[in-house]
C-alpha cells in the first residue's frame, strides 16, 4: 500500500528548516544564553558592591543599578561593569554613570 499525496487545500504549510538552519539557530540561542549568564553574574557582583558600600538589600541594590542605567542611558551590564571596576581599581566611574548613581543614592532612603 503506497501513500497518495494529499490534495492541496489552500492552506500555507510552513517550511521545515534544514538541519544546517536548525544548528545555526541553536548556536545563536546558546550564545545568547551564555551572554545572559555572564551579564547576570556581572550584575550580581555589582549589587554586592553596592550592598557592602551602602548597607542595602539585594533588591535595593538591583533597583539602584536599574535606575542608574535608565538615568544615564547606559546599558545595565555596562553600569554594573563600571561599578565593579571602580571598586576593584578605585578609578572613578564614567561621568554620566557617576552623576546618575550619585543622584539615585542621594534620593534613596536607606543611604542616609
Amino acid at each position: 500500500m503506497t501513500s497518495q499525496p494529499r490534495p492541496h487545500n489552500g492552506k500555507h504549510h510552513p517550511q521545515v528548516p534544514s538541519r544546517d538552519q536548525q544548528v545555526e539557530q541553536l548556536e545563536k540561542e546558546i550564545a545568547q544564553l551564555r551572554q545572559a549568564v555572564d551579564s547576570h553574574a556581572t550584575i550580581d557582583q555589582a549589587i554586592g558592591v553596592l550592598i557592602c558600600l551602602h548597607q542595602l538589600t539585594p533588591d535595593d541594590g538591583f533597583t539602584i543599578l536599574r535606575v542608574t542605567s535608565q538615568l544615564s542611558n547606559t546599558k545595565l551590564r555596562t553600569v554594573a561593569e563600571a561599578v565593579i571596576t571602580c571598586a576593584r581599581t578605585l578609578k572613578p566611574l564614567p561621568g554620566p554613570v557617576k552623576e546618575a548613581l550619585d543622584e539615585v543614592l542621594r534620593l534613596h532612603p536607606r543611604t542616609h
